[in-house]
């Protein structure tokens, strides 16, 4: 007895239940079974090329008159959602893609002698783009209605020519959610890199109401503003139980000497790990941020205090050769920013970021740092930290071994001093949607944006 699997790709067909789903598929695009978990079926798909390179696209057959779902990045930070039935609507940086195939769709079912015939059956897919080694994957679709592939490393001396698991397709009978959770299982067991959030510690803030800083001070904080916020949502009745201190409490300063004219908009670097003179108060500055944690737990009953800080330290990194930071080993590095950004966020061609710089720690000096900014807070009395600015990594693997790798290291320095010194899990991810940290997350249990 011949057992057909679900997901196939069979004479240059990608065929879902007996469904062709894409056509056309090039003879470069191999595929591997995956381990079937619960309801969901799948396969791996791969490819080859002729010269190795930093960035590939290839395309993966036609899709046409198929709903989909697609999560893609609409800037470099964050993903938004699109939908549509065409090859040509699905964005760049497309991270992930559900298909759906139902009555009254274009799609050809096989009958028992060869013939296509509709079915009513639904039949939901899942496109799962991974990382492999230190190339991570995407999709686009182009004019043709194809659905291409992207695979880059972020990295020009950081090159390959074979990839065999860089894409899960899964599917479901009819239920998208089993579609999805078993696709992510399989994945996970693939890639045995990251964890669900359900395996994670999950810190107690997320039990509580509370505050966060940003929208009413951006990097204007202060601990006198902190403490007035505290004041007034008491006293409205909605008392919280934990604040996110975010940008401004930091010790930050532009490149430019007190001699040269002021640029616009000079990008900020971080110059000590401890609290700027916002957070020193007049009478005993030595305690420096601990006054206003105090202030918080003991005059206004809050049970947590997070604090913020970019997963390069700052928004410009860490500025080179600084006193008292030298050990950290932070040089000056431009971003590279992926095409397919670009192509959603022409911005960042010009992005501050991206002209001036950022002072990177070295991979392997970044534990250390991670480890005395957060041990100080924490001594401070300091719960957690918020931990901005993540997709940045991407744009500077050069010379790190790519994107991923470089994202991989800081991943983990940052979770081992997470660890160490917020034994909560105290830590909140943000702008981290993509991929490179996705699958690097271990112990990181949120993510707010």
């Amino acid at each position: 007895m011949t057992i057909t699997k679900t997901v196939r790709v069979s004479d240059r067909k990608l065929v879902i239940k007996d469904r062709t789903v894409l056509s056309g598929v090039p003879d470069n695009v191999i595929s591997s079974s995956a381990v079937s978990s619960g309801p969901v079926d799948g396969i791996f798909l791969g490819t080859q090329f002729s010269v190795p390179s930093c960035r590939h696209v290839v395309s993966l057959g036609t899709l046409r008159d198929v709903r989909f779902l697609a999560s893609f990045r609409f800037k470099l930070w964050w993903m938004a959602q699109k939908m549509g039935d065409q090859g040509r609507d699905i964005p760049h940086e497309t991270q992930f893609l559900l298909l759906e195939s139902k009555d009254g769709s274009q799609l050809t079912a096989m009958d028992g002698s060869g013939s296509s015939s509709r079915s009513d059956e639904i039949a939901y897919t899942v496109f799962l783009p991974l990382v492999e080694g230190p190339f991570r994957a995407c999709l686009q679709g182009n004019s043709r209605d194809e659905l291409e592939l992207c695979l880059e490393s972020g990295d020009d001396d950081t090159k390959s020519a074979s990839f065999s698991h860089v894409l899960f397709v899964g599917a479901a009978s009819s239920d998208p959610f089993a579609a999805i959770s078993g696709a992510i299982d399989a994945v996970k067991s693939r890639l045995k890199s990251f964890r669900h959030r359900s395996d994670k510690k999950l810190p107690g803030v997320v039990d509580y109401f509370g505050w966060c800083t940003w929208d009413a001070f951006y990097q204007d904080v202060t601990q006198e503003g902190v403490e007035a916020g505290l004041r007034s949502l008491t006293a409205g009745g909605a008392p919280p139980r934990f604040v996110i201190i975010d940008d401004g409490w930091q010790s930050v300063g532009s490149d430019q000497s007190a001699e040269e004219p002021e640029k616009p908009s000079p990008l900020l670097r971080l110059t000590g790990i401890k609290e700027n003179g916002k957070f020193q108060s007049k009478e005993d500055p030595a305690a420096g941020i601990k006054t206003i944690v105090q202030t918080a737990k003991d005059k206004y009953g809050l049970k947590y205090v997070y604090v913020w800080h970019a997963i390069t330290g700052y928004w410009g990194g860490v500025r080179p050769g600084v006193e008292g930071m030298e050990d950290y080993n932070s040089k000056m590095q431009y971003p590279k920013v992926s095409p397919g950004v670009v192509e959603n966020e022409p911005g960042m061609k010009t992005d501050v970021l991206t002209m001036q710089g950022l002072g990177l720690v070295h991979p392997k000096s970044v534990y250390k740092f991670y480890n005395e900014l957060h041990r100080y807070l924490a001594a401070a009395g300091i719960d957690g930290v918020k931990v901005d600015v993540q997709c940045i990594l991407e744009t500077l693997g050069a010379g790190h071994g790519g994107r991923v790798e470089l994202t991989r290291q800081y991943h983990r320095a940052l979770d081992a001093s997470i660890a160490k010194n917020f034994p909560d899990n105290g830590c909140i991810a943000c702008m981290s949607h993509n991929t490179d940290a996705l699958y690097w997350s271990v112990l990181l249990p949120l993510d707010f944006r």
